[in-house]
């Protein structure tokens, strides 16, 4: 199973920093000589794919972001990362669609931010095999978020991609798909007068087109990172119990 990670962005909502936004230290770890060291912020998501059966991760950044490299060159896991490089910010869809060619035939695809801080850490391993799955969070705010909206089934009918008034509290936050799906996205998303910027529009379409999502409300706590009330939220809720998703 492949992992795919978007990690060019600029990170502009929380800039000024001295290094890429997905290195923000968010609590600590142990290493492997027991001494606790700072933990970044995308090593949460990395620990929640490699927990679903991700045995391959790919990074996806700029030719600025060379600090990704060097940190995780010393990762436990650092034989199973690769990285494409997006050099203009075009966009998660261009982003995304960098690593199209690291996928192998007949397996899953896993999708996540890496500026985000989530919980339960078994998340993506509750989403469902051989299907366009969406994990979603119940969020306070869901205007700066893609708000999910689905049938009784949980079936996806659609994504409001930051909406103003947005039909849900619901928001996604990670995603699973076979591969062969993720290329009938990049087909879609290659055709004339698309080139979509957020994977919320082009799974619309792809919704329109015959094609079906399931959501699956199986997320409890959401924190985006990229703010800094977003960090300063995901530093307090490292310290509290993992609580039971609502209704």
């Amino acid at each position: 199973m492949l992992g795919i990670i978007p990690a060019a962005g600029a990170g502009t909502r929380i800039q000024p920093l001295a290094f890429s936004k997905e290195m923000l230290p968010v609590g600590s770890r142990l290493d492997e000589h027991g001494v606790e060291r700072s933990k970044a912020v995308s090593e949460y998501l990395i620990e929640r794919m490699l927990l679903a059966g991700a045995d391959r991760i790919c990074l996806v950044i700029s030719p600025q972001k060379t600090d990704i490299i060097q940190y995780y060159a010393r990762h436990p896991a650092s034989a199973k990362f690769c990285y494409m490089v997006q050099e203009q910010p075009s966009g998660l869809c261009d982003a995304l669609f960098r690593a199209a060619a690291m996928g192998h035939a007949d397996e899953d695809v896993l999708i996540g931010l890496p500026d985000t801080v989530w919980f339960p850490e078994n998340g993506l391993a509750q989403l469902p095999a051989g299907e366009l799955s969406f994990l979603l969070f119940p969020v306070e705010d869901p205007t700066q978020f893609d708000a999910v909206m689905t049938d009784e089934a949980g079936r996806v009918r659609e994504i409001q991609v930051k909406s103003e008034q947005p039909g849900t509290h619901w928001v996604w936050g990670a995603f699973r798909m076979p591969l062969s799906t993720f290329q009938a996205l990049h087909a879609l998303w290659r055709e004339p007068d698309r080139g979509d910027t957020y994977i919320g529009t082009l799974v619309n379409a792809y919704l329109q087109r015959g094609g079906s999502a399931l959501g699956v409300r199986a997320g409890e706590r959401y924190h985006d990172v990229g703010t800094p009330e977003g960090y300063r939220a995901a530093v307090a809720s490292l310290a509290k119990p993992s609580p039971i998703a609502a209704a």
